[in-house]
Parts: structure tokens; sequence; C-alpha cells
């Protein structure tokens, strides 16, 4: 009996015409009635709108105020347009040299930060289509993120740009995220190479964002970092996540390295003192360094961002010199990019002959 329901379905399947592969099936009767109703209903609410004028064009008087205001444009001199000319170019500049300086001090501007803060969520932010796991439309959906996945490339974070500062605002202004899942479990595979080692339980700050670099939330990132801080003020690692994570400026994020600066300082000179007594304050002290060289690069790119170009290429050039071993962090890429913005040539050549190969 078995074998014959397993025949027949067979039978039935290969008989029942199979859709055509990437095409979506025709709309049935109800989806056509609600479309022709949706353009029906516009259609009679714009020719409501007209009935209710034309009834009442004479409560409101509509043709004697529109003859008032045609004999006010009548009556206007070339002198009103040249005023009205030069008063929305002094305007204009006004706002010009506001938006500038705005610019120059918060490395943002300030009418796409009030836009993209205030105004999107107000008008409803971006559009997006929200369907039940088992609705067609979330099935074609899928079947399209399948056909795209094998076309993807992915990056190491790719550009190292800030997460919060750049690739937020990415997300905020455009609805998309610029990094894939399988890029944040790269990021986070580094971060928790550089950043953790084997003796964090000797502190308790270290403990906290160990947890906190295997966060898959952002959000919980942020609030470990900030536990951290109050565990140990001089955490570096916890200001680095804050860095890159919550500031929402390069202007942010570079006041927050400055603080990680200053605490990672303190605690590679405590780990240089004590490397030599056991092989645990060694690998501390290698962690440490990273910490240290990763604070001095992400700076130099703050300086860069915000057109203190030169300013950049000495602490790269500063940082190669104390760390020569640390190439993995790929300094000498960024310092690449910064020679050529300066169109410093012959300096460009000279680190691509250095490091060519690696």
């Amino acid at each position: 009996m078995a074998d014959g329901d397993g025949l027949s379905e067979a039978a039935t399947a290969a008989a029942s015409p199979a859709p055509a592969p990437g095409l979506s099936p025709p709309p049935g009767w109800r989806e056509r009635l609600r479309a022709g109703l949706a353009g029906t209903g516009a259609s009679l609410w714009f020719v409501a709108g007209l009935g209710l004028l034309y009834a009442l064009r004479v409560p409101l008087r509509l043709c004697e105020n529109l003859a008032a205001v045609t004999l006010f444009l009548n009556s206007l001199t070339p002198k009103f347009y040249v005023a009205l000319t030069g008063t929305s170019s002094l305007i204009s500049g006004l706002i010009f040299i506001f938006e500038w300086w705005y610019f120059h001090k918060h490395g943002t501007s300030f009418i796409e930060q009030v836009s993209v803060s205030h105004l999107r969520p107000l008008m409803g932010g971006t559009e997006s289509s929200i369907s039940e796991p088992g609705s067609p439309s979330s099935n074609r959906e899928s079947e399209t993120s399948r056909q795209n996945l094998s076309e993807c490339k992915v990056w190491r974070n790719p550009l190292n740009l800030f997460r919060g500062a750049e690739y937020r605002r990415y997300t905020w202004v455009t609805g998309k995220e610029p990094l894939t899942y399988y890029d944040m479990n790269l990021s986070a595979q580094d971060h928790q190479t550089f950043f953790t080692c084997d003796t964090d339980f000797l502190r308790p700050s270290d403990t906290v964002m160990q947890k906190a670099w295997r966060e898959r939330n952002p959000p919980a990132r942020i609030k470990a970092a900030y536990q951290a801080l109050e565990l140990n003020n001089d955490c570096a690692t916890a200001y680095v996540l804050l860095a890159e994570e919550e500031a929402t400026t390069i202007v942010d994020a570079e006041r927050l390295f400055k603080q990680a600066l200053k605490a990672g300082e303190t605690i590679y000179r405590r780990s240089q003192q004590c490397q030599h007594q056991s092989p645990q304050h060694e690998a501390q002290l290698r962690r440490d360094t990273n910490v240290l060289v990763y604070i001095k690069r992400r700076l130099a790119m703050c300086a860069r961002k915000l057109g203190r170009i030169r300013e950049a290429v000495k602490i790269m050039r500063d940082l190669m010199k104390e760390f020569p071993p640390l190439t993995m962090l790929n300094i000498h890429e960024n310092l690449l990019e910064s020679l050529l913005e300066l169109q410093a040539y012959a300096d460009v050549q000279a680190v691509l002959a250095k490091y060519d190969g690696e």
C-alpha cells in the first residue's frame, strides 16, 4: 500500500505543471480586486476633492482671492525681484558658511544629521515590507538572496571604516546593512585576536570585555563596555569599542580614542615592567601592545578624515618605526592612502618598495 501511494503521488506531481523558475504565480482574483478598488478609491477621492472645492468656491471667495493675487504679482517692480534674489543669495551663503564650519568641527553635515536623526523617523523612515516567513513574498525574497549570494564578495571590514560614525550612517540613510553577517564574524574574530588573551581573568574589566567582543548584539557590546569602565576607568579596550560603535561622528570617535590612548599607554608601561615574570605576563604584554598600536592607527585615520593629513602621516610613520614587526594591522596601506592624498608620489613608491609582497 505504501508503494502504491508513493507511485500515485509521483504520478500526480508529474501531471501537474511546474511553475517556471524565476516567475511569480499570477495574482488571484482577490489580489486583482484589491488592486482595482485601490485605484478606484484614489480616483474617487480626487473627484470628491474637486467637487468640494467647487462647492465652496463662493464661501471661500476663490475668484476674488485669485484676482487679488494676480493684481499683486502684476504690481511688483523689477526692484522687488532684485531684492528677493539678493536676499535668497545672502541666506544661502550664510547656510553654506555654517555648514562648512560645522563639518570642519564635527566631521558631518548639520542638515544631513538633522534630517537623518529627526525628520526621517517622523516621515516613517525607509519603507520596508515585512512579510510572514511562510508567505510567497518571503519565499521569493529568500530565493533572490540565494541567487545573489554567489555573486557577493565578502571583505574583512572593507575600507576599515568606523562602524558607528560611517557604517551606521550608511544604514540610517539607505536602510541597508553595508556589512554582511559573515564579515561581522570575521571582524569579531579579529577583535578577539587583538584584544583578548589568556590572562584576562587577572583583571575583571578585561573579563567583561572578553565577553563583549564575542557578543553579537551591538547594544549589548556597548553596555558591556560601560560595565568594564565602571570596574576600571582605565580600560582601554572599552574606550576602543565605544569609539568604534557608539560614536556617531569622527570627532566623537577621536575623543574616545584619545581617552583610550591615555589608558593604553599606562597599561602598556605596567606590562613592560612585568613581562619577564611569567609567560602569562608576556602574553599580556603582546595583547597590550596590539591595543596600543590599534589605537594610534585609528587616531591617525581620524586625523586624516578630519583633514589633518600631514598629522596622520606623521603618526603612522612613528608607529611603523616604533613597532616594525606589527605589519598584520596593515598600517602601510593607510599610509599609502594618506600619501596619495598629499600627492607625495616619491614617498608612495618608497613605501611600496619596502612592503612589496606583504
